[in-house]
């Protein structure tokens, strides 16, 4: 996004008053475009693979875009723990992996579209079920995913090797 009398692009994730955030705003946006197309294409390829594997019955709870969406939100925590604090000087991780492939892996469309067609064939119940429910557990997936990979991995979660004992240390 361009601002009118500011030529500098603007991305919701980077502060633009962080030295490190303001150097992934390159001017050679490609590596960063094919990063996010390749990883969507692995994600997407992904998930109707398992689509294909869990169908669902007309009318039945659709399992498999439910699974998708937790699992990929659950992966999607745990890769911005660890891209925060262990790769972080690695551009191109970031949009391969959670923007491109678990982009390209979740589906919350489908979801939507779900819980529209088990309303039409008279499941409201159901619907209401899977509409309250998938994005509570995907939020409660962020959040696992999150605390779990930053406790089990040192350096995950922006965390240095030694920050909480010198943190200690200082108090």
């Amino acid at each position: 996004m361009v601002r009118r009398n500011n030529p500098v692009r603007i991305d919701p994730d980077v502060d633009l008053r962080v030295p490190a955030d303001r150097s992934e705003l390159s001017p050679y946006p490609a590596p960063v475009l094919l990063a996010v197309s390749a990883g969507g294409a692995l994600g997407a390829a992904c998930r109707w693979s398992l689509d294909v594997a869990l169908p669902h019955p007309p009318g039945g709870f659709p399992w498999a875009t439910f699974a998708v969406n937790v699992a990929g939100s659950l992966l999607i925590g745990v890769v911005m723990a660890v891209v925060t604090g262990i790769w972080s000087g690695r551009r191109l991780v970031r949009p391969f992996l959670a923007v491109g492939l678990l982009g390209g892996f979740t589906t919350f469309s489908t979801y939507v579209v779900d819980v529209r067609q088990m309303i039409a064939r008279g499941s409201p119940g159901a619907a209401l079920l899977y509409l309250v429910g998938t994005p509570l557990a995907a939020v409660l997936a962020v959040l696992v995913g999150t605390a779990v990979s930053s406790h089990i991995l040192p350096g995950a979660g922006g965390r240095r090797r030694g920050a909480d004992q010198e943190a200690s240390r200082l108090r």
